[in-house]
């Protein structure tokens, strides 16, 4: 199971068609759980012989030292064909595979996807910011997580880059990714690719299926690792990205005919089985949609998710009070964790102890 806490449930396994040669994908990684042996999803508690492990996945914004750069090691990886486990147990989330550069690589939930600890944030690469990265560095950037430092897990999005504008429209980002493994055909081995579907009402089969079409057509690949609900399609008080996470009952009549966790999982499973991706998840979720996500695809009797991203850092651990660590553990659901602004916007790094950070519009009306 790769770098977190993953589902699985039931005792058998069933073989995914052939997985594309690719390499195991993940986002911007972090553990918060310890290695565990059963299935579930381990954000959470630790055994007290364990010792706690964050997989550091932090986006591209958070740092800007020309030295360090966005990287967050990579690892290049070569997989056989991916055996999709209904069963966490046996493959437990987290478990250590194998490591390169110096960086472990680690089971995705009960998947045979293998992920490096530290990921590579993508969500302002060539956008409209005065300092975002260009083409050229990022390509820089990729070549020095990837094919120098361990790293490779590459974590985006189609609606990437945040913030954009005309000239540098969502989409772009992944289109500035499939630049640079365009140059080297070897190059989509030795990544694990995770993307997201814009969510909300957006979220839909058909859309599920149509808009991975366009990632994939940016990214230039015939298959996607990892493919993540950028936030779910119902209400939830826990994609509203750093507000209240106060549960307001009468916001689920905004929900209404929204896409339920098994069209969602059916829609998933269909993509698995197609081998046009390797493993499925969501992002900006909470212990409820995990749970709900991973007893939908159990009962459809298809591939469960493997991997569960929110924003998570030192100074920000909500996800560990909503139930996550409990849910994802590799006990109950076993699914692997993804945790994005680790250094929270820069502020862990220490670089705002002298200088304030810079603000962002200096024309406020």
């Amino acid at each position: 199971r790769g770098v977190a806490d993953r589902t699985g449930a039931s005792q058998h396994t069933q073989h995914c068609p052939r997985s594309p040669r690719g390499a195991a994908h993940t986002a911007v990684a972090q553990r918060i759980g310890g290695d565990c042996t059963r299935r579930g999803n381990s954000v959470g508690r630790m055994q007290p012989s364990q010792t706690p492990l964050l997989l550091l996945l932090t986006a591209t914004h958070a740092l800007r030292s020309p030295s360090m750069g966005d990287v967050q090691s990579t690892h290049a990886v070569r997989h056989p064909p991916v055996l999709c486990s209904i069963s966490a147990r046996g493959k437990p989330t987290n478990a250590v595979i194998n490591t390169v550069n110096g960086v472990r690589r680690k089971r995705l939930g009960g998947t045979d996807i293998e992920v490096s600890e530290i990921g590579l944030g993508t969500q302002r690469w060539g956008s409209k910011d005065f300092n975002a990265p260009d083409l050229e560095l990022c390509h820089t950037l990729l070549d020095r997580a990837v094919l120098d430092s361990g790293v490779n897990l590459i974590d985006t999005a189609e609606q990437y880059p945040i913030p954009s504008d005309w000239r540098r429209p969502e989409g772009s980002t992944e289109r500035i990714i499939g630049s640079w493994l365009a140059k080297d055909a070897t190059r989509r081995e030795q990544v694990v690719i995770a993307s997201k579907i814009t969510g909300g009402i957006n979220v839909d089969a058909v859309n599920i299926e149509k808009d991975l079409a366009g990632t994939l057509k940016r990214l230039r690949t015939d298959y996607l690792d990892l493919y993540l609900l950028h936030w779910p399609a119902r209400y939830t008080p826990q994609s509203n990205w750093g507000m209240s996470l106060e549960y307001n009952a009468g916001m689920e009549m905004l929900s209404g005919n929204r896409a339920s966790f098994d069209e969602v999982a059916e829609a998933m499973d269909k993509l698995v089985q197609r081998g046009l991706i390797r493993g499925w998840g969501m992002c900006n979720d909470n212990a409820y949609g995990l749970a709900a996500s991973c007893g939908a695809a159990r009962v459809l009797g298809g591939t469960p998710p493997c991997v569960m991203q929110n924003d998570y850092s030192l100074i920000n651990r909500r996800i560990e009070e909503n139930g996550v660590s409990e849910a994802s553990a590799p006990v109950h659901e076993n699914v692997g964790f993804f945790a994005y602004n680790v250094l929270a916007g820069g502020m862990l790094t220490g670089k705002y102890m002298q200088t304030p950070a810079a603000v962002d519009d200096t024309q406020p009306e």
